[in-house]
């Protein structure tokens, strides 16, 4: 065979599949893994791929089983594996080939990264990769970091491989830098957000509507036709309609409600805080998740308060099934507009530019975040460029005008009935707050002003001011 267009080192489920799709679009690879026994696995069940497949027993081996300028995918686990893999790379690379990270990296190790490869005439490329399993596979979306000349000469590759929206590849350069691997961090945070959304919502429909599972699952699977067509929604019909093979009771009731994370929404979250952007909705994700994780203090704390009174939801079932579903609409519409945001920030802090309506519209298929409602977050961009903030595009604020009052509502009714709603609650305020020309932070900069002479600005003047008590901290 002649020799590979690109190698990947790291044979787990993302390495593999990834692997797996690069042979299938009819790009040559070597692959290497440090366990060599998974190599000649992976190699043996590739089954016709074969061919197009280099097994490498040494990381000398792979870079001369690929046709230089040498492009080496890094699939291995983010942090201190990592930066061992380049360190080994670099001893058998040479000037002009090019490293690519496409693990969940935090984008300011990637920002080190690229520093500390420069001078050592290697590229580095920082590249998300979403879709899961089934996505590295048959095509994901992919959110390339780095310099432009770099992603040209693996364009071609990524195009193949990635997800096509109506026949749009789902790959696109998005900037400098760590640009990639930050939009990535972002759409894990939104990711975070909905999921813990559609839950907050499923919680309402078991706990305060009495449903069971399945018909759960034919709610979802109803407003998956509709304004909330989604990935995510797809598959909570698919999981409620389930049964666990072992008991025949519905599998997500055999589930510990105990979730995991691997910290791509708390670098979400700490990111949005180190810029300065509200992104509250995303916050309450991955708090409630931490929350998730204290089994056994939550028992106790039910044990000790009861379970706060929690009563079932009053009032017609079709009007709260529709407001229910316009209600985790408002959310997802207030927890894009906070990823956005927060993207928004960071492209002027890092100097990246990101194009905002090409990370829409690569995230339209392949990745976990894919729906319908992205294309109108896309337009949205498209015809109203600069945005400060996506609440304020002309279509979005029609959306939310109809949407919110159901928002409101459900959120009201989840408190009187003691069912927690953490995001969704975190969205409506966000929405509050955003839309209130006059706020109460006056009161804040008058107490910070007493306690610490912190001067405030006035309404009637410029320049920082004091107010009338004297020796108050």
């Amino acid at each position: 065979m002649e020799k590979a267009e690109i190698g990947l080192i790291g044979l787990g489920v993302m390495g593999s599949n990834l692997a797996l799709n690069i042979a299938e679009n009819g790009h040559p690879i070597a692959v290497f893994n440090r366990t060599t026994s998974r190599t000649g696995t992976f190699f043996e069940a590739a089954g016709d791929l074969r061919k197009m497949i280099v097994p490498c027993t040494t990381l000398a081996e792979l870079a001369d089983a690929i046709k230089p300028p040498r492009p080496v995918i890094i699939m291995v686990q983010a942090g201190q594996p990592v930066d061992e893999q380049i360190a080994a790379l670099r001893e058998v690379l040479s000037a002009g080939d090019i490293i690519i990270d496409a693990g969940n990296a935090n984008f300011r190790d990637t920002i080190r990264r690229f520093s500390e490869l420069d001078g050592s005439g290697l590229t580095f490329i920082g590249m998300g990769v979403s879709g899961g399993e089934e996505g590295a596979r048959h095509g994901p979306s992919i959110m390339v970091g780095g310099t432009e000349d770099s992603y040209k000469r693996v364009e071609k590759i990524l195009i193949d491989i990635s997800a096509k929206f109506e026949g749009e590849p789902c790959a696109a350069w998005l900037g400098t830098g760590g640009a990639g691997h930050f939009v990535k961090t972002i759409h894990n945070g939104i990711e975070y957000a909905d999921m813990q959304m559609i839950a907050e919502i499923y919680g309402v429909l078991r706990d305060g509507l009495g449903m069971k599972p399945k018909e759960i699952g034919a709610v979802f699977a109803e407003w998956n036709k509709g304004r909330l067509n989604s990935y995510l929604i797809e598959i909570t019909a698919t999981v409620l309609a389930a049964d666990d093979l072992d008991t025949g009771k519905p599998i997500v009731e055999m589930i510990l409600d105990r979730a995991g994370q691997k910290g791509t929404g708390k670098w979400s979250v700490i990111e949005a805080q180190t810029l300065g952007v509200s992104a509250t909705a995303i916050e309450a994700a991955v708090s409630a998740r931490i929350l998730s994780s204290l089994k056994d203090e939550r028992l106790a704390a039910e044990k000790a308060y009861g379970t706060g009174g929690v009563s079932k939801f009053s009032g017609n079932r079709d009007k709260v099934l529709h407001d229910l579903e316009l209600a985790l609409f408002a959310g997802k519409i207030a927890a894009y507009a906070q990823g956005f945001a927060v993207m928004d920030a960071a492209s002027k802090q890092f100097g990246w530019n990101l194009p905002m309506p090409t990370i829409a519209k690569i995230w339209r298929a392949g990745c976990i975040i894919r729906s319908q409602f992205l294309g109108t977050l896309a337009d949205a961009f498209e015809k109203s460029g600069a945005l400060a903030n996506l609440l304020m595009a002309p279509a979005f604020i029609e959306m939310m005008k109809e949407a919110h009052p159901s928002l409101r509502r459900i959120v009201a009714q989840a408190a009187e009935a003691g069912l927690p709603t953490p995001a969704l609650s975190s969205a409506l305020a966000y929405f509050d707050s955003y839309r209130q020309g006059r706020g109460t932070s006056n009161l804040i900069q008058a107490q910070r002003d007493y306690f610490g002479a912190h001067g405030f600005e006035r309404i009637d003047a410029p320049g920082a001011h004091h107010g009338p008590w004297a020796g108050g901290g």
